[in-house]
């Protein structure tokens, strides 16, 4: 990859941080000591930072070291729902926890695939909407909701149930986020072919 499509990425990625942050470009030009123009002209791939700069932001994106009991408390509420929810990265669908409704669908324990990525389970339906987060703008915002209606995976490990779910996305301490997954009401019984 050249050197403007890796700088014009750390400009995406600048922006995806500042929003998902709630900072403003002002704020982000003070602490790079650069002007508000200039973090303008790096996020729209209009200009490149030296390397300096672009050290500097590799910091500001690189997310901090885990702290003990990062997110226990989100995750806490996750395992102890009494609906069928999971909550994973947004980004690599890396589970970080499982309500024991959910982990009730699935015949391996919740704690085998805990920091899994979990897209390898997804449905046809899961996938398109999944493919088209980022041109609906998912990854510009701090929150987000989005609805949709899946048919069944067929697995018998990890099954997705013909369910209408709803995803939600959150902002993580690390100032990373994660999405929480919610099945809202049921399409029908399991097929005969998962049921154990």
């Amino acid at each position: 990859m050249d050197a403007h499509a890796v700088s014009h990425t750390v400009g995406q990625d600048l922006r995806r941080l500042r929003r998902l942050r709630g900072l403003k470009q002002g704020h982000v030009a003070e602490l790079l000591g650069v002007t508000q123009a200039t973090v303008s002209r790096w996020e729209r791939g209009l200009a490149w930072p030296d390397e300096a700069h672009a050290a500097h932001i590799a910091a500001l994106l690189s997310p901090g070291p885990a702290r003990p009991g990062q997110d226990s408390a989100l995750k806490r509420l996750v395992r102890r729902s009494r609906d069928p929810v999971h909550l994973i990265c947004d980004r690599s669908h890396r589970l970080l926890a499982a309500s024991a409704a959910r982990e009730a669908e699935w015949t391996v324990p919740a704690s085998t695939v805990l920091g899994q990525p979990l897209l390898c389970y997804a449905t046809p339906q899961i996938l398109e909407a999944e493919a088209g987060l980022a041109d609906a703008g998912w990854y510009e915002r701090p929150d987000g909701v989005l609805d949709l209606e899946t048919e069944t995976n067929h697995r018998p490990d990890l099954l997705i149930r013909r369910s209408r779910m709803r995803w939600e996305r959150i902002l993580l301490e690390d100032g990373t986020a994660g999405r929480l997954v919610t099945t809202l009401r049921w399409g029908g019984p399991a097929p005969e072919a998962t049921k154990n």
